[in-house]
C-alpha cells in the first residue's frame, strides 16, 4: 500500500519528536542524578549532626527527580483520573501501597499521580526486581533506601530475611511513611499463563487481568511494620487504637492501575512520546490494618481476595470505560490529577543550574589543582 505524502511527514513528525524527547531525558538524567548525588554527598556532616533532617532534604531532592520522570509523560499527554477513595486523607499516615503490574509503564503512572499526595513521595520506599538496581535511577533508589528484590523459588527464602532487615535498618530511621510493592512478583503478560494453571489445580478463580499474588513480602513487612496491637482488638478497644494510631503501620492501600484498551504504557512510550495522549484510571481502596488477619492461611486468602476484586474492577472498567461505585453507592466520582506546569518547569530548571553549577566547581578545581 502506498504512503500518502501527508502519511509520511505524520510518522516523520513523530519519529523527530521521539528524538528530541529522548535526547531532553537524555540531558535531564545527566544533570539531575549527579546533582542529587552530589548534594548528598556535600551533606554529609549534616547527616552526622542531624540526620531527620539530612532525610528530609535527600525527600524533597527524591520527590523533584520523580516529578521530573513524571513531567516526560504529562507533557506528553499521558494524564491520570483516580477513582474510589481519597489517598490524601492518610498521606500523613503510615500506609502499604498493593499495586497491579502490567508494564514498567506502572512506576512512572505512580511517580505522576503521587506527586499531589502531601509528603508521600518523599517519605516512601519502593521495593522493585533487583534488575532496575543497575538503570540509570539504580544509584538515586540505593541512596534513598529502596528494596531490591530478586525474584526466583531459589532466592525466596533469603530475599524475605534481607527485607526484613532492610525495613528495621531504614524504614523508621528515614522517616518513611509509605512502602510500595507489585505482589504479583512480575508483569500480567509473563505471570498470567503461570498463575491461571496453579489456580486450575488449586480450584481458585480464573483471572484474565491480574495474577494471584504472591504473599511473603506482604507477610513481611505486615510483621515488621504493624504494631503489636493494631492486628486485632487490643484491650481498651477504641482509646488504645486511637492513641496508638500514630505508632507502626495504619492502612493498606489497594491500587488498581486500569490502562484504556487494556494497552499498557512502558517506559519507552513515557519517554519518547510516540503513542497518542492517554488517560490512565487509578482506583484505590483503604483498608485499615488492623481489619488484616495476620495469620499466614487467613492473609494470603485476603490478598487473593484483594486481587479477584481488582479483575472483577478491572472487567468493569474494559467493559464500560469506568469503574464500577463503591458499594451502597449509584454513582462512581473521579478525579483527574493535575500537576503544575510552572512547577515542572522549575524544578527542571533547578536540575539544569544544579547541573551547571556542579560543572563549573568542577572546573575550576581542576585548574586549581593542574
Amino acid at each position: 500500500m502506498a504512503v500518502t505524502l501527508e502519511q509520511a511527514q505524520k510518522v516523520g513528525c513523530t519519529c523527530l519528536k521521539a528524538l528530541l524527547r529522548f535526547a531532553f531525558m537524555v540531558a535531564n538524567n545527566l544533570v539531575a542524578i549527579p546533582s542529587y548525588v552530589l548534594y548528598l554527598i556535600v551533606l554529609q556532616p549534616l547527616r552526622i549532626l542531624d540526620s531527620k533532617s539530612f532525610w528530609y532534604i535527600e525527600g524533597v531532592l527524591f520527590k523533584w527527580l520523580l516529578a521530573m520522570v513524571a513531567s516526560w509523560g504529562w507533557w506528553a499527554g499521558y494524564t491520570v483520573v483516580e477513582w474510589g477513595d481519597d489517598v490524601k486523607a492518610v498521606s500523613e499516615d503510615e500506609a502499604m501501597v498493593l499495586v497491579n503490574h502490567q508494564a514498567t509503564g506502572d512506576v512512572c503512572t505512580l511517580m505522576m499521580c503521587l506527586q499531589d499526595k502531601g509528603t508521600v513521595v518523599r517519605q516512601m520506599m519502593w521495593l522493585m526486581d533487583h534488575i532496575f538496581k543497575y538503570t540509570n535511577f539504580g544509584i538515586v533508589s540505593l541512596i534513598h533506601g529502596d528494596f531490591f528484590i530478586r525474584q526466583g523459588r531459589a532466592h525466596r527464602d533469603q530475599q524475605l530475611v534481607l527485607l526484613k532487615d532492610h525495613l528495621e535498618k531504614y524504614y523508621r530511621s528515614r522517616n518513611r511513611k509509605w512502602i510500595v510493592l507489585f505482589p504479583e512478583g512480575g508483569f500480567l503478560r509473563k505471570r498470567r499463563e503461570t498463575s491461571q494453571a496453579f489456580a486450575k489445580k488449586n480450584n481458585l478463580p480464573f483471572l484474565k487481568h491480574v495474577t494471584l499474588p504472591r504473599v511473603g513480602a506482604t507477610q513481611v513487612i505486615l510483621k515488621t511494620l504493624v504494631a503489636p496491637q493494631e492486628n486485632g482488638s487490643p484491650p481498651g478497644g477504641d482509646a488504645v487504637r486511637k492513641e496508638s494510631r500514630s505508632k507502626g503501620l495504619q492502612w493498606v492501600i489497594d491500587t488498581t492501575i486500569a490502562y484504556p484498551k487494556a494497552e499498557p504504557i512502558d517506559i519507552q512510550t513515557w519517554i519518547l512520546g510516540y503513542r497518542q495522549p492517554a488517560v490512565t484510571h487509578v482506583h484505590y481502596r483503604i483498608f485499615p490494618v488492623k481489619d488484616v488477619p495476620a495469620e499466614p492461611e487467613a492473609l494470603t486468602n485476603w490478598l487473593y481476595q484483594r486481587f479477584i476484586e481488582k479483575e472483577d474492577l478491572l472487567t468493569h472498567f474494559y467493559e464500560t470505560g469506568a469503574f464500577p461505585p463503591p458499594q451502597g453507592q449509584t454513582k462512581a466520582i473521579s478525579r483527574e490529577m493535575t500537576l503544575s506546569n510552572l512547577w515542572l518547569v522549575a524544578i527542571q530548571s533547578f536540575a539544569f543550574l544544579s547541573g551547571g553549577m556542579w560543572y563549573c566547581f568542577f572546573q575550576y578545581l581542576y585548574h586549581c589543582l593542574f
